[in-house]
């Protein structure tokens, strides 16, 4: 069994694991060390637990909780993927602790959490500017939906509610240069991470990483076009910690490479209407 950290959060973790057992491998019991729920994004297995057999296949849903012994089996493939997300005892008061959600065994694939879920694996692979702990908190949220059959009341924000949405997106942008996470922008604004990301996107329309890769795409847009800084320096100084990730999300956002959007601040204007007539 393979295992990779993604993200470690305060109320929630990421970790991908890619398992090569097959047929012919005895199993082993296992513990859940959290409140879990596994995307199985490839291949298939069975889980023995608490006196009832799953079988998974991708798009299914593992669901843990903490303590429960289980056995997994591999009797017709060999080896699954999965991406799992664990959840701190806050976060699961936040949206339900109820045993009859968390004990339930597993889910089938759905694909109302199936898209999240696939939405997670871009955001961990660098392809979405959407935060892998915003859409952590999301795929956890829909499942409990999913399970309970119940949905949320909508939101309705007051005066309050939205003053803090607003105040918040502006200390993200004036701290973008920074490493942001969803914990740090909802204590900024003195809710849960859980509550925050719903209100802010109720209000702003675009989720606080969202907000944030925005901010930083904006700056680094002045500055391209405004100084002859290095592109790298440029990234960096505006927040991205990685050049190619930047190279691929600004070009991804203006449709030309910083070098390119850099040429035509200065003057050279065919790199847009070229863009222009193909589209």
């Amino acid at each position: 069994m393979n295992r990779t950290t993604l993200l470690q959060r305060d109320r929630i973790s990421v970790t991908e694991f890619r398992c090569t057992a097959g047929p012919g491998d005895k199993p082993f019991a296992e513990a859940f060390p959290a409140h879990s729920i596994s995307y199985v994004r490839k291949g298939s297995f069975g889980c023995h637990c608490r006196g009832r057999f799953h079988e998974l296949v991708a798009g299914s849903i593992l669901v843990g909780h903490p303590g429960d012994e289980y056995v997994c089996t591999h009797d017709h493939v060999v080896g699954d993927e999965c991406l799992s997300f664990f959840l701190a005892p806050e976060l699961v008061e936040t949206i339900s602790d109820s045993r009859a959600i968390w004990r339930v065994g597993s889910v089938p694939p759905l694909p109302e959490l199936m898209v999240l879920a696939e939405l997670a694996q871009t955001a961990a692979d660098g392809s979405s500017d959407v935060g892998l702990d915003e859409v952590g908190h999301a795929f956890a949220g829909r499942f409990v939906e999913a399970v309970s059959g119940h949905r949320p009341r909508r939101f309705a924000a007051g005066l309050r509610d939205r003053r803090r949405a607003v105040e918040t997106a502006l200390w993200i942008d004036a701290n973008s240069h920074r490493a942001i996470a969803l914990d740090d922008a909802a204590e900024q604004a003195g809710i849960s991470p859980f509550h925050f990301l719903r209100l802010f996107s109720d209000v702003l329309g675009v989720t606080p990483h969202q907000y944030l890769v925005r901010s930083r795409l904006r700056h680094a847009a002045r500055r391209l076009a405004d100084d002859d800084s290095p592109i790298t320096d440029i990234a960096y100084d505006v927040g991205f910690a990685d050049l190619s990730n930047f190279v691929r999300t600004f070009h991804r956002a203006a449709g030309a490479s910083p070098l390119k959007f850099r040429q035509a601040s200065k003057g050279d204007r065919k790199i847009f209407q070229e863009r222009l007539t193909l589209n």
